[in-house]
């Protein structure tokens, strides 16, 4: 029997649709003839998601007791003995009721895909299983009903339910997806509008990464090696010299032009250990193309041009940037270079752009790490100046020069060794004197034609010729050895210092560090492993590279830190000399692992402390501030329920006045205490219309004595863009705060006027004032300067007033009153079209 198939809707958030877009597929498919049946929906009480049950066959569910409850569940084996085509099943990863046949509902869709039968399901993105701690951090919340990705990822059909985080908060405003009881509470929490855009933009990240999972298979499964250029990729050749920087830039650039441009630089090392750049180079050109949003890639390949390319076509790019060459012109000779190649070999769909640089044509100079070693193309040469030198030279003595002599013969094939010794090295020249001193032998030392020699002198002679090749290619290979110690002991000293320099400065993560490790020993997986004592298993602290290994057992190569941890690298054994880096690279990860946990210790530590302070402050302000207009309300009142005292109706007036200011200083202070705890909470939503100043600042004044305030707000001040209910609050806030510090006798000025594209709000007092350090920290919560010299409150007025004006799209800030005080300035933005006029320059110099 075939598998069936699953069809799953990815949803960014609860209440995107997914419940509908699936019943809305199954009256589709019901209306083509496909029996189809509804195993399990729920609807959640939804009026719209109701009514699209109607018309599908339902399933009737299984009821299961539970700790005294019933529930119900999917009847599985119901669904099975029905055996439809299709079946719908809704919410994959819910947990089924202890007594089920299997723990997880995607269990049992799993036994329905066995059985034939087509699935369509819905989940989640938050609760895919590798998304939790990500999901944690942003919302804040742990979810503890959870679907293996790896479930997920083998659907044959993913769609993703998508709304903007504004369209769904409206949707929730409007009763469509919670009651109304509980709409304020998950639009304060969960909803809100940074943690909806930040799970949408997880789903959109992760189905995309599906749909290049899919076009690869195609891709794999139809043995397509053309290049499809669905977006643009740009790949980067990157040799580690300073021209680097100049092709990520220019790369970046041909990405912006196109939607969905990716930028991928990648730096190619040959496979014999340690990399032949400049570490420190690398490493700023890593953290230049990664800030510009692209990926640094390092591949291993003897063959420059072709590991290029397999690179490109195995990332399915289309454009190639390199720089041109810095070889000067006479070293062409030894070939067109790695552009010229990758130009020639890239074929019709991969364009190759050669961009010029200031390096261009300077000469390469001399690699880092690798020195004077013998390259191939000069071991080559060797070889055929070696073996084949002497041939030809043995030809053109024979045929042209028969008589020069055995000396001079001698001569002649001596240059040919030393040349081959200079190219080569110790083997071709070695070669060359056996080759030469038998040709010498056979071809011109009596009797020719024969290994023998008659003259004694002539025995002595070849002997010599073989000394002195011997010796010149002795001397030749062990200065190439030499050079190359040199040149790969100060690439270690690089590496060393950069390393040690970036770890001190907490500029290198874990992850970066052994990615580091992995490219700098051309490894294939390289992790760093701990456990707690001799007999506990290892746990992986970091890994970088794919299939880590699980202990040092399994490791081509381990380094021990300390007697609980172990670096341990995959891929090939190193030699001797390169695990002194690497017991260097395995101590600097053990000190980042440390640095890494105790940042994350004092981090907590941090945040428990600010936790602590605000609960601190808060619970200050309940015991002290809010006691104190309840203890005055609760003596008036007991006053009035006296039977011992017959008040007069003056005092019961005066009592009653009491209660009633003590109730509106109460109802001040717990407006504050919510204001400021829907500014933390991101869910003040301003409604900004255009509003005229002299309407709205008088009516912030009623919380304060009529002559205590001076108002001078012009009428003919244009209309500005505020929440006229916000404005209110902030303007209540700044004055009575003015008023409370100000002398008794000396009235708040409140004072308005336009300055280029706003309009300005000055509160000005004669109060203390607050000096400059002070000036950021009296906005911020439970923050009080000095005494409160009449009244109290929690500290919270300014910093709520700050956060709306803010919310308008305004600035607050404190300024010096000229004289001595404080000036809260309030900075509000012009109605569109609304420019104040040019005041009349007569009229403003006479007044």
């Amino acid at each position: 029997m075939a598998r069936g198939r699953l069809r799953i809707y990815l949803g960014a958030a609860p209440g995107v649709g997914k419940t509908y877009a699936m019943l809305s597929e199954a009256h589709r498919r019901t209306e083509r003839g496909t029996d189809c049946v509804v195993a399990f929906v729920e609807h959640h009480n939804r009026p719209r998601t109701e009514v699209m049950l109607h018309g599908l066959e339902q399933v009737p569910r299984k009821e299961l007791e539970y700790r005294g409850a019933v529930f119900t569940e999917m009847d599985i084996d119901a669904v099975l003995a029905r055996h439809p085509q299709v079946a719908l099943v809704d919410e994959l990863p819910h947990t089924n009721i202890p007594g089920s046949r299997n723990a997880k509902r995607w269990q049992d869709v799993e036994e329905l895909l066995a059985a034939g039968i087509d699935v369509i399901s819905t989940v989640n993105i938050q609760h895919l299983e590798s998304l939790g701690d990500v999901v944690e951090s942003i919302t804040g919340v742990r979810q503890q009903e959870t679907v293996p990705d790896e479930v997920v990822r083998r659907a044959d059909q993913i769609e993703l339910v998508d709304m903007s985080p504004q369209a769904l908060r409206r949707r929730m405003a409007h009763g469509n997806i919670y009651k109304p009881d509980k709409v304020d509470a998950a639009l304060s929490n969960y909803f809100r509008p940074g943690n909806l855009t930040a799970l949408r933009e997880l789903a959109l990240l992760w189905v995309a990464d599906r749909v290049d999972e899919y076009l690869n298979e195609y891709r794999s499964e139809h043995q397509v090696s053309k290049i499809w250029g669905s977006r643009e990729r740009i790949v980067v050749g990157l040799t580690g010299g300073p021209e680097g920087r100049t092709l990520i830039r220019r790369a970046a650039r041909l990405a912006e032009k196109g939607a969905g441009g990716e930028v991928l630089a990648v730096y190619i090392s040959r496979s014999d250990g340690l990399t032949s750049a400049s570490p420190k180079e690398l490493a700023v050109q890593r953290t230049l193309v990664e800030d510009l949003g692209g990926t640094f890639h390092h591949v291993v390949g003897d063959d420059i041009p072709v590991a290029l390319l397999d690179f490109a076509r195995g990332v399915n790019a289309t454009q190639i940037v390199l720089g041109v060459s810095r070889r000067k012109t006479w070293q062409y000779v030894f070939g067109p270079g790695v552009g010229a190649t990758v130009a020639r070999e890239s074929g019709p769909d991969l364009d190759v752009h050669l961009i010029t640089h200031d390096e261009a044509g300077k000469g390469r100079g001399l690699p880092v790490a690798r020195g004077a070693r013998l390259g191939r193309a000069r071991i080559i040469w060797g070889w055929l100046v070696g073996v084949l030198g002497p041939a030809l030279l043995t030809l053109l003595l024979t045929s042209a020069a028969p008589s020069v002599g055995l000396a001079n013969d001698m001569l002649l094939f001596l240059s040919l060794t030393v040349a081959a010794a200079l190219l080569g090295g110790l083997v071709p020249a070695l070669t060359s004197a056996v080759v030469g001193s038998l040709l010498l032998n056979w071809y011109f030392t009596p009797p020719v034609h024969t290994l023998t020699i008659a003259d004694p002198k002539n025995i002595v002679a070849i002997a010599i010729f073989v000394g002195v090749a011997v010796s010149v290619a002795s001397v030749v290979d062990l200065a190439a050895r030499r050079t190359h110690q040199a040149a790969r002991l100060r690439a270690e000293s690089e590496i060393l210092s950069y390393l040690a320099g970036s770890v001190l400065r907490g500029e290198t993560g874990l992850e970066e560090l052994l990615e580091r490790v992995r490219e700098t020993f051309g490894m294939e997986s390289v992790a760093l492993l701990e456990r707690d004592s001799d007999v506990a298993p290892w746990t992986c602290a970091g890994s970088a590279g794919p299939r880590p290994c699980g202990s040092p057992e399994d490791a081509d190569v381990d380094m021990p830190v300390g007697d609980h941890m172990a670096l341990a690298l995959s891929g090939r054994v190193l030699p001797a000399s390169d695990r002194r880096v690497l017991a260097a690279f395995a101590a600097q990860a053990a000190v980042v692992l440390d640095r890494q946990r105790l940042q994350q210790e004092a981090d907590q530590a941090k945040e428990l402390a600010e936790g602590n302070r605000i609960r601190t402050a808060l619970l200050a302000a309940v015991s002290h501030d809010l006691r104190t207009p309840l203890a005055g309300i609760k003596a008036a009142v007991s006053s009035l329920r006296s039977d011992d005292v017959e008040w007069s109706e003056e005092d019961r007036a005066e009592l009653l006045e009491a209660i009633e200011a003590g109730a509106d200083r109460l109802d001040h202070l717990v407006g504050n205490l919510l204001d400021m705890s829907r500014l933390q909470t991101g869910t003040v939503t301003p409604i900004v219309r255009e509003a005229d100043l002299d309407e709205v600042v008088p009516m912030a004044l009623g919380g304060v004595p009529e002559d205590s305030v001076e108002l001078d707000i012009p009428e003919t001040l244009p209309m500005v863009d505020v929440d006229k209910g916000l404005l209110e609050r902030v303007v209540a806030n700044i004055v009575e705060n003015a008023v409370k510090y100000s002398p008794a006798d000396t009235p708040v000025l409140v004072r308005a006027s336009a300055i280029a594209d706003r309009v300005e709000v000055r509160v000005i007092d004669r109060g203390p004032g607050v000096p400059d350090e002070a000036k950021d920290r009296i906005f911020e919560p439970f923050q009080r300067y000095g005494d409160s010299p009449r009244g109290a409150g929690v500290g919270l007025g300014l910093a709520v007033a700050r956060g709306f004006a803010e919310a308008m799209g305004g600035t607050l800030n404190a300024e010096d009153t000229p004289g001595g005080g404080l000036t809260m300035v309030l900075s509000l933005n012009l109605a569109p079209g609304r420019r104040p006029e040019r005041p009349d320059l007569s009229a403003a110099m006479t007044s």
